[in-house]
């Protein structure tokens, strides 16, 4: 999944038409991802990200909107100061290295031209983004400091050196024929020599060449045929020409399911049918849709850490509390032989006298001699007395220890949901939500403000089955109360995850019963926005609301329900988005 070099190289030939844009507005919307606003004359305003993040770090095009953080970071400020109102005078890389440097045209402090080029390296989990003037580094996104990096630091203030480029053919450069001289008689797997060999090529590329070759990826390079030399020679022509400014063809690769695995900038034929693939029209919109929703997931998991943290904590606590009190009531069950005692001891008083140590007495049951440890301290009746009194404190101590074990069961799922709602939130404002529900709780600090208790509950998702009836989706525990408890009516149609921590799922029936695809497509609903997103027959309880109760006392998203029927869906995200895009056409 990572970008290659030569993807890389299609993006900055989309991204040329920019060059002479100004730079007016700059963001930092999480630790490492930068994006650059520019303002040009034909197109008005356009805006490139910049990521370092390991999984998705990439330069490109985007047209997604940003929730920037209320404090501009200490780099972003710096990239305003140096780039704010400057000219993009080029885009560079050099050969195909995942290297590329936006050049800007800028005044300094006292008024000179100067030029700032803010370097975005694309290289994994080193990933970094620099920003650099005359050749020396002005700061980055990431300090590569000795402790981290004894081959090349990143720090403010040092001479900027590029990673040293590896002795590899460019496909900008070389001739089919020289890299099937540099592949000839190895015995090595052909997808792996081509990357070997090859400069700025993806895995998923180099076993497309194998696979057209030789139908196999996995072939071996000295037991090419003739013929699979020649498809060989034919498709690196063909990538060679895309790659220099020729036909593209932008290929999404996909799971069953939905989920986004890879893509390229060719057509993607190895996986026959066990994949899905779709197109798009430009490079720069491909890595925007593969990653948008990847990144605004990432943007906010790092925004919720400390939320994510603190129920991580709170669940263990409440974990560890449920096991000493499960322990203490499997103590309890003995209660039994205290007050057998107790009895034996008053049965048989008239044989026992105070001193006694210990006295063996018949069972009533079975006859067989019991032995009674007694205190000489006490008479007998008040060592009957303090068995009773043991006897009776188990007894109110099971009683009381299985009302805590329960809510302490309770309490665990619901910091379960928090933290199920909490981990998919998308948005600032769905977290500062679940904050306040916390708040509310106790389980933040600080109680709840005025200005929090007032504050209106967004609104929840909306989705449209193919049937035409509108699905209602809670996004956190104070919204699925909203919605079961006020906004849906009785003869609406309720669903939930069996057993898992999820969103509240509404059916709008207005007056009419819904179809079994309605009822399919609004369990496959509830079953993406659960901990169940990625499991397959994930079971799906639906009932009319008519049917759900809010016990009294209950915590937020906590309810009961009967007459229910269960469904088994395997989430489906593209089912997920069509249901999304049918209601946005009503």
């Amino acid at each position: 999944m990572s970008l290659d070099g030569a993807f890389l190289h299609i993006v900055c030939n989309e991204l040329q038409p920019l060059v002479g844009a100004r730079v007016d507005k700059v963001y930092q919307p999480s630790r490492e991802e930068i994006v650059v606003s520019l303002r040009t004359y034909r197109d008005g305003g356009k805006k490139i990200v910049l990521s370092a993040n390991s999984v998705s770090a990439r330069v490109n095009l985007t047209t997604a909107t940003f929730e920037n953080p209320q404090q501009p970071p200490m780099f972003c400020m710096l990239l305003r100061k140096h780039l704010s109102g400057g000219r993009l005078m080029a885009i560079r890389q050099d050969g195909l290295e995942r290297i590329v440097s936006l050049d800007f045209e800028c005044t300094n402090e006292i008024g000179d031209i100067v030029t700032n080029s803010l370097v975005a390296e694309i290289m994994g989990r080193h990933s970094n983004i620099i920003l650099v003037r005359d050749g020396r580094v002005i700061d980055s996104v990431k300090r590569i400091t000795d402790d981290i990096s004894s081959v090349r630091r990143v720090l403010p203030g040092i001479r900027y050196e590029a990673p040293p480029r590896q002795d590899r053919l460019c496909l900008l450069d070389a001739e089919p024929q020289q890299v099937l001289d540099a592949i000839a008689d190895s015995p090595e797997r052909l997808c792996k020599k081509l990357s070997a060999v090859l400069e700025g090529v993806s895995p998923i590329l180099t076993r497309e060449m194998a696979w057209y070759s030789a139908k196999d990826v996995d072939a071996a390079c000295n037991a090419l045929s003739d013929s699979a030399k020649d498809r060989l020679r034919f498709i690196l022509g063909r990538v060679k020409s895309a790659v220099s400014g020729g036909e593209c063809c932008f290929t999404v690769v996909s799971e069953p399911g939905g989920r986004k695995k890879d893509f390229c900038f060719i057509n993607i034929e190895q996986y026959s049918t066990s994949m899905v693939i779709s197109h798009e029209n430009s490079a720069n919109e491909l890595l925007d849709g593969f990653f948008a929703s990847q990144d605004r997931t990432e943007r906010t998991r790092q925004r919720a850490h400390d939320l994510l943290k603190l129920l991580m904590n709170s669940y263990e606590r409440v974990s560890r509390k449920l096991e000493l009190q499960k322990k203490e009531l499997a103590e309890c069950s003995e209660r039994e032989v205290f007050r057998v005692r107790g009895d034996l001891i008053n049965a048989n008083i008239w044989r026992l006298e105070k001193g006694q140590s210990k006295a063996v007495l018949e069972d009533f049951t079975t006859g067989e001699p019991v032995e009674i440890q007694l205190d000489p301290r006490l008479t007998p009746a008040q060592n009957a007395q303090k068995y009773y009194t043991e006897y009776r404190k188990l007894d109110t101590a099971e009683k009381k220890l299985t009302e805590l074990i329960a809510k302490g069961q309770q309490e665990l799922v619901y910091i379960d949901s928090v933290f199920d709602a909490a981990s998919r939130t998308d948005s600032e404002s769905d977290l500062a939500e679940i904050r306040r529900e916390l708040r509310e709780q106790g389980y933040l600090k600080g109680g709840v403000r005025a200005d929090e208790k007032v504050k209106k509950t967004s609104d929840p998702l909306h989705f449209r089955s193919s049937e035409g009836f509108e699905i209602l989706v809670g996004r956190n525990n104070r919204q699925n109360d909203q919605l079961t408890l006020k906004t849906a009516k009785a003869t609406d149609i309720w669903l939930h995850t069996q057993g898992i921590a999820g969103s509240h799922v509404i059916i709008r029936t207005e007056g009419r019963q819904p179809g079994e695809q309605t009822l399919f497509e609004a369990a496959q609903l509830a079953a993406f926005h659960s901990k169940g997103r990625s499991g397959s027959g994930v079971p799906v309880d639906y009932v009319a609301v008519k049917f759900v109760k809010k016990p009294a006392g209950a915590k937020p998203g906590m309810v009961i329900f009967t007459n229910n029927r269960t469904l088994y869906v395997t989430p489906d995200e593209n089912l997920v988005n069509s249901l999304k895009a049918n209601n946005a056409k009503a």
